[in-house]
């Protein structure tokens, strides 16, 4: 019976060789693994190129922000260098919709004409990311790169706080808990251990600290309830007209701050490389931020964060001489901690 079912398969197949032969070799993209699942490597490789990018430019913000000053002093207007970022961040979002428009032609989500009701609402956050991005010029004149770079996480718990009270989203108690944690760690980054002060960074820096983080969790918080009022409507064209307004306001504090300055010696007096640098690093922020939304999670975001915190202290131990103490060691590993935390306490 064995022998006459294997003959007449032979007979109807040709043995099965030519199935042997027409087997498709295996995808370099899915290739399987032990345990029988695929690894799709191409969202892999996606995923990897994202949160590089995410981390480098995470951590060399405070970085370039302090390399481009020459005698502790900016030598550039600072609200020149804000205004071409909130441009160079316009132009990005325009390509963005030229190419949906290329591909799937102007609907009524992504076309760029609007009406006053949908648009009165963006000039209010326009408004607080410019003060909060001039604070960061300034914070950085009492405060250090790796501790600049500690102190913005505490954004974490302005917009956890304004989360429940505007949105009415309930914290968990593990994110209450990574929000002490987070306070202690900063704190204790900036604890001074050879010095009748108590902290490296004086009181200034902790006041411009916490409004920064005020600003930029309300801003968050506003700019997510304006963009899920609509969630049909194409996210660049929303970033368009938050960037307009953003080009608005910071001409507006071109004019009161620095007009003189910039008649006498020019729009780009005092650039120099690095200046340029920290513009594209800016803008390229939160490009990073939103692919690492679309293609990545909000883990990858977290893990970002925490290695950009070390390696921005790596760095600035070799170029600006920064002194890597055990309380900034042990207040950065308490943060990484207090972040990871609260990004898990948000899944469940």
């Amino acid at each position: 019976m064995e022998y006459r079912k294997l003959k007449d398969q032979d007979e109807d197949g040709n043995g099965g060789g030519d199935d042997i032969e027409s087997r498709k070799p295996l995808s370099v993209t899915n290739v399987p693994t032990l345990g029988g699942t695929t690894v799709d490597w191409s969202k892999w490789k996606l995923k990897i190129v994202v949160v590089v990018a995410l981390t480098l430019l995470t951590s060399s913000q405070g970085i370039l922000i302090v390399w481009s000053k020459r005698n502790g002093k900016y030598e550039y207007s600072v609200t020149t260098s804000n205004f071409m970022v909130e441009a160079l961040k316009c132009g990005l979002s325009l390509l963005a919709l030229a190419r949906i428009w290329r591909i799937e032609g102007v609907t009524e989500d992504n076309r760029l004409s609007t009406t006053l009701d949908e648009v009165i609402v963006y000039p209010i956050p326009a408004l607080l990311y410019l003060v909060k991005n001039l604070l960061q010029y300034y914070i950085l004149e009492y405060v250090d790169a790796p501790g600049y770079q500690i102190l913005k996480n505490l954004n974490i718990i302005s917009t956890g706080v304004l989360y429940r009270i505007i949105l009415k989203k309930k914290l968990s108690n593990i994110q209450w808990a990574a929000f002490i944690l987070l306070c202690a760690g900063c704190s204790t980054t900036q604890l001074k251990t050879n010095s009748d002060d108590v902290f490296q960074t004086p009181v200034q820096g902790w006041v411009m600290a916490i409004v920064m983080a005020l600003l930029s969790g309300f801003a968050g918080v506003y700019t997510e309830a304006i963009m899920k009022k609509r969630p049909s409507r194409n996210i660049n064209v929303q970033n368009f007209w938050l960037y307009v307004f953003g080009m608005v306001f910071n001409a507006v504090a071109i004019v009161t701050q620095d007009f003189d300055a910039v008649m006498n010696k020019g729009f780009f007096y005092g650039y120099s490389f690095i200046t340029v640098l920290m513009i594209l690093n800016h803008a390229l922020s939160g490009l990073a931020v939103s692919m690492v939304m679309k293609y990545a999670d909000n883990i990858v975001k977290v893990y970002s964060t925490s290695v950009a915190m070390l390696f921005t202290a790596f760095v600035s131990f070799y170029l600006f001489g920064f002194n890597l103490s055990l309380a900034f060691i042990l207040g950065t590993i308490v943060v990484m901690v207090s972040v990871y935390l609260h990004a898990v306490g948000k899944q469940r």
